[in-house]
């Protein structure tokens, strides 16, 4: 994204999810309960488990913490009930937002993600109405003061672990992959000792938009922040690009 550092988003990201660690811990805590009730309490078992636990630690979950999350919900499966479920709507200006939840009322959080979007100057719209405009994939960053490797060195390791793509940023390498391909990316990268400064299968919009309107943006970042702040949401991803 030209003039705008997609590096400098994701560590804004990690700062503010740092800041309000109890949203994280219960989102994650809801993650652990919904894949020991579909795979088992042992994550040797149970891969999803597996990857949850290591999204825990990365964002500083304590041990005792994670491993009480696992025991709870082993002791409690027969009355884990959270759902997902994604809405996707406008913001101002035509915004395009995807949220993905996750809960235990449908009811609530439907009608508090409306309310983010209402009082916003936004509306929520039909399943798939947005999506189109989004590609799933793989994202990785690596800071790059954080990698021995050569930028050449680096990039083999990821094209013949089957990333897609290879960027060099400023201050950061982007690798992205297909969904299927992204554990062996991330495998790779890890089993050669390269520190990933973000790892995930995300949403990455085809377009971004520029909002010049105050109003709009005031608009578009209501938006955001309710849904932020509402522990039944787990990620939010729009088209628009916040100009620095």
């Amino acid at each position: 994204m030209s003039g705008h550092s997609k590096f400098a988003n994701i560590k804004h990201k990690k700062e503010k999810n740092d800041a309000a660690k109890g949203k994280i811990f219960t989102i994650i805590g809801r993650e652990i309960a919904v894949a020991v009730k579909e795979g088992g309490a042992d994550p040797s078992n149970n891969f999803k488990l597996a990857k949850v636990i290591e999204k825990a630690k990365a964002n500083n979950m304590p041990n005792d913490t994670i491993e009480r999350g696992i025991k709870k919900a082993a002791g409690d499966i027969g009355n884990v009930n959270y759902q997902y479920n994604t809405y996707e709507g406008y913001g101002p200006n035509g915004i395009a937002v995807i949220v993905e939840t996750l809960t235990d009322n449908t009811n609530r959080t439907a009608a508090n993600v409306r309310a983010a979007f209402t009082k916003g100057g936004g509306n929520v719209g039909t399943p798939g109405c947005v999506s189109f405009m989004f590609d799933e994939k793989g994202q990785i960053f690596i800071d790059k003061e954080e990698c021995a490797l050569s930028a050449d060195d680096l990039m083999m390791i990821a094209l013949d672990a089957g990333a897609d793509d290879f960027r060099e940023e400023e201050d950061s390498f982007e690798i992205l992959t297909s969904p299927a391909d992204f554990d062996a990316v991330e495998s790779a990268l890890k089993e050669n000792g390269i520190a990933l400064a973000s790892a995930e299968v995300t949403r990455i919009p085809q377009n971004t938009v520029h909002l010049q309107d105050e109003q709009a943006l005031k608009g578009i970042r209501k938006i955001l922040d309710m849904l932020e702040d509402d522990d039944d949401v787990q990620n939010v991803y729009h088209n628009w690009e916040e100009d620095e």
